[in-house]
């Protein structure tokens, strides 16, 4: 199987940027201003904004991945980020790797992404492939941004040491 294999059928739409939420970057510095991300459709984005606050506020990930694949856009890199990022919340790893690998196919420099697939590398017990995660972070966005920061805290920690993200 394709680890980045489109995990479903739809359309190529322009993926949306997230929503302010304290402590975290949504966009990559650097990225040409004609590449950023927009949300353009009112009701995607209203969509949207519900399931990133299932997400965050709530922390209903069932709900959150039918609120996301309901959208229709699953061929943007902020939302298969989060249906990742939900699976794995959930436990279920395989599909979590699928999401994260979509996203990062959609956009090899989603720093997001890259920051939850560093952490999900690390509740696999794959320091070295976090390590490689954290390094990529650095050459998006570099060690000031909060998800170079919030990766290398999590390796800093012992092996076996629950995450908190």
């Amino acid at each position: 199987m394709d680890p980045f294999a489109h995990p479903s059928s739809s359309q190529s739409t322009p993926a949306p940027t997230y929503p302010s939420r304290s402590g975290t970057k949504a966009t990559q510095k650097g990225k040409k201003a004609n590449n950023q991300s927009s949300i353009d459709d009112p009701a995607f984005a209203a969509g949207y904004r519900v399931a990133y606050d299932t997400i965050y506020e709530r922390n209903d990930y069932l709900a959150a991945i039918a609120q996301l694949k309901s959208l229709g856009h699953d061929d943007n890199a902020n939302v298969a980020n989060l249906i990742g990022y939900s699976y794995r919340k959930l436990g279920d790893y395989k599909q979590s790797q699928v999401w994260y690998e979509h996203a990062l196919k959609i956009d090899p420099n989603h720093v997001l992404t890259w920051q939850y697939y560093g952490l999900w590398q690390l509740e696999q017990g794959n320091r070295e492939q976090a390590m490689f995660h954290l390094n990529r972070i650095a050459a998006i966005c570099g060690t000031d941004c909060d998800e170079y920061k919030s990766l290398a805290a999590a390796l800093d920690k012992p092996t076996g040491t629950a995450l908190a993200y």
